[in-house]
């Protein structure tokens, strides 16, 4: 049986430019959830020690949002949306009692991810990491992976 990761943190707090609203990004429905909510519904069979959702944006919707499905959940705010990187740190500094462990990351606009999908990552984090990319035609606007083959 899998262990269960120490840590999720779900990237909730951008504003969703690419929408074209002024509703947070992470609260836009499909399938009859919020984005957020498919990705937190992914997170519970999980059973992480603990999961910590970075807000910003409209946090006190996506806050809510979230503890719908989590309510123990914690929430860390970025004030300024400084980056993926940043709102990680920022996810650290707020859940810093995970000193080991596997600490899963996702972003809180991915409604296709399961439970199979984050099962996986966590169990393959023993090699030290895993990053789910996507191949773009035009990636212009999105952070960029450069790969290697090897």
């Amino acid at each position: 049986m899998q262990q269960a990761p120490s840590a999720v943190i779900v990237l909730a707090a951008g504003l969703g430019t690419r929408m074209k609203s002024s509703t947070p990004k992470v609260l836009h429905s499909i399938a009859g959830r919020t984005l957020l909510g498919h990705v937190l519904s992914a997170i519970v069979p999980l059973e992480p020690a603990t999961t910590c959702v970075v807000v910003g944006h409209g946090r006190e919707h996506v806050e809510a949002e979230a503890r719908r499905y989590l309510p123990e959940c914690i929430a860390a705010v970025q004030e300024q949306q400084n980056g993926t990187g940043h709102a990680v740190q920022i996810a650290l500094a707020a859940i810093d009692s995970v000193r080991s462990g596997t600490v899963l990351i996702v972003a809180g606009d991915t409604p296709l991810l399961t439970y199979d999908d984050l099962l996986n990552a966590t169990q393959a984090a023993a090699a030290g990491g895993v990053v789910v990319t996507a191949h773009l035609a035009d990636p212009t606007g999105y952070g960029q992976i450069g790969r290697a083959h090897v």
